[in-house]
């Protein structure tokens, strides 16, 4: 019994990532028919890294692979219903920006709107969260908890996709990640693991035109990512796949992390919290001058060091896994304070030196 069910769990992986591969190839023409075109610009709000216009809908070929996949391999449920029609909400607000761009309070409205449907008519709701061994009961905030958490996971993942296959593999590595922890807990057959490895096989489909050089982007849409996130922590929840809001959570620990630099960053600033720029940690990063392929590939290992720490608390040593979090987090202070990701960190001029240099001998 065993054995078949990692077989459907491969196919499952297999199946969505080659029709994602296929279906990615024709959304590039799409978006190069309806003008979906991510075109190079000069100024500060630009936050992508390329020279040449760029076709984007990438995430419309993760959720037709992923679409794909449930019609083989998924099963009817209200909860299903609610995750597909707050997709396709999603899915569409990302479109319409990725043609013409949309105000950010209309797709903030969207993801609202979405969220609001998983939780009222999908049923999916954040009752309590444990966080070492501590637990909080939200009561009669449930429903609004969850809606922001849900709102929350999409804009990490929105800010995340900055590089080419930086979003993409982040998210890949999460899916990774709780397909093993589910696999070890023994919930092959559950929702959150069917729509874990069919989201695995959809991005990584896509992720084979993404990542460096990329031929197309996920634009607006990788906001489908973060929601598919959002959903899967929430069903996680219900059982015992994922033991706490920690866990989850700290499988994308630098990107959580890069959002709120980002959010205190721009409220430093006088800045609106969704105005893109480029101080996040890959933007650090490329000004060290790592090549583009290698930013990406130190943002995917420190992923993967949060995500093997969590599996590590999960099935093996809470206690010592704690530690190392906190390792991994000191650093990430550390390159904080190094960097200009909350405050600009200008060297002092070279008459500055020289002044303060004749202070000291005098």
């Amino acid at each position: 019994m065993l054995d078949s069910d990692i077989m459907l769990s491969l196919k499952m992986v297999i199946v969505t990532f080659i029709f994602g591969i296929c279906v990615t190839q024709v959304m590039k023409k799409v978006a190069h028919h309806i003008g979906a075109i991510d075109i190079p610009r000069s100024d500060e709000g630009n936050r992508h890294i390329h020279k040449r216009p760029i076709p984007k809908l990438g995430g419309v070929a993760i959720f037709l692979a992923f679409l794909f996949g449930y019609m083989l391999y998924g099963q009817h449920s209200i909860k299903m219903n609610a995750i597909l029609i707050s997709s396709f909400i999603i899915i569409l607000t990302g479109m319409v920006d990725d043609i013409n761009d949309l105000r950010a309070s209309r797709q903030l409205l969207a993801q609202i709107i979405a969220a609001v449907i998983i939780v009222f008519y999908g049923k999916i709701t954040l009752d309590d969260i444990t966080v070492f061994d501590l637990t909080i009961h939200f009561g009669m905030f449930k429903s609004l908890v969850t809606i922001f958490f849900i709102v929350a996971c999409i804009n990490i993942i929105n800010f995340t996709d900055g590089l080419d296959g930086l979003s993409g593999g982040v998210t890949s590595i999460f899916y990774i990640t709780t397909a093993i922890i589910c696999f070890y807990q023994g919930r092959l057959g559950s929702l959150e693991m069917t729509l874990t490895l069919l989201m695995l096989g959809s991005t990584m489909g896509f992720l084979v035109h993404n990542f460096y050089p990329a031929k197309i982007f996920a634009g607006q849409c990788s906001m489908f990512m973060g929601f598919m996130i959002s959903i899967i922590c929430l069903l996680g929840f219900k059982g015992t796949a994922l033991t706490s809001l920690f866990i989850p959570l700290a499988i994308l620990g630098l990107p959580i992390l890069d959002t709120l630099f980002a959010i205190i960053r721009r409220s430093l600033k006088g800045e609106p919290i969704f105005k893109a720029d480029k101080f996040h940690i890959h933007h650090q990063l490329l000004g060290m001058n790592f090549s583009h392929p290698v930013t990406v590939l130190i943002i995917y290992f420190i992923n993967i060091l949060f995500a093997l720490t969590s599996i590590f608390y999960v099935l093996k040593d809470a206690k010592a896994a704690t530690v190392i979090y906190a390792i991994l987090l000191v650093i990430v202070v550390w390159f904080v304070c190094y960097t200009n990701i909350i405050t600009d960190k200008k060297p002092p001029h070279l008459s500055e030196i020289k002044e303060k240099v004749l202070k000291k001998k005098k």
